[in-house]
């Protein structure tokens, strides 16, 4: 794939809340209900939420994100958000058409006083957790079934780093309908070579023709992955 399309398929990538709220699906419920995404900006009682709504009646909230929640549409009417926990990915599944609306006055300044990820009064229908201090390789994983309609899921989360020279980052290939995981470590990006959390890896997608990963890293710039996916083999675009 040439590089002005690998540029174009990361463009359409999702990416974790507020940064890359403009590429969060459009979601439409079992029942034809059509939501839509508005983020509330950077300053004021709101900053920084990213919130899922009815479009016909935007007010009425079904859903509020604080930071780095990425969404993902769950064949063939569910809605998926996954976030980062302590020591874990957290990996939730909801019934848009059995969520229950709020108001803004319940939300008002509650990505100040609150380190939860993710807002809403009604319970997830499934949620997992995929530890983030597993090791290199291939794992079992207990996969709910409402999550087995995805071919595969792609995910990017911190990494328990033993030194400066230790990967400080792992990329998780979960394949859901096998209940298998991959822990991939990220070999390049380590705190000797990086500044580890003012840089970070932000989204992956697999390149369809070669298969192989490629990403987005803030203030890093873009890169396709070795076929074993652990570490860079071009840049794409750097910073």
């Amino acid at each position: 794939m040439a590089s002005e399309q690998r540029l174009a398929l990361l463009e359409k990538t999702i990416g974790p809340s507020p940064w890359y709220w403009k590429t969060f699906p459009p979601v439409r419920s079992a029942s034809g209900q059509s939501l839509g995404w508005t983020h509330h900006g950077n300053q004021g009682e709101l900053a920084y939420l990213v919130t899922l709504g009815l479009e016909q009646e935007p007010s009425k909230l079904r859903l509020a994100l604080n930071t780095f929640c990425v969404p993902f549409l769950v064949p063939p009417d569910r809605l998926g958000i996954w976030c980062p926990e302590p020591n874990a990915l957290r990996i939730m599944c909801f019934d848009p058409d059995q969520m229950e609306s709020f108001s803004f006055a319940e939300i008002v300044g509650w990505f100040k006083q609150s380190n939860d990820r993710v807002y809403a009064t009604t319970p997830p229908l499934a949620e997992m957790e995929v530890s983030t201090r597993l090791p290199e390789g291939t794992h079992k994983l207990e996969i709910p079934d409402q999550f087995r309609s995805l071919d595969e899921m792609l995910l990017v989360g911190s990494r328990p780093a033993k030194n400066r020279d230790d990967a400080a980052a792992n990329i998780y290939v979960l394949y859901p309908q096998a209940g298998l995981m991959q822990a991939l470590p990220q070999r390049w990006f380590t705190a000797g070579q990086y500044d580890v959390g003012r840089q970070w890896i932000a989204r992956v997608v697999r390149d369809p023709e070669s298969s192989h990963l490629i990403g987005e890293g803030i203030r890093m710039g873009k890169f396709e992955l070795s076929e074993d996916g652990c570490e860079v083999a071009n840049w794409i675009e750097k910073v």
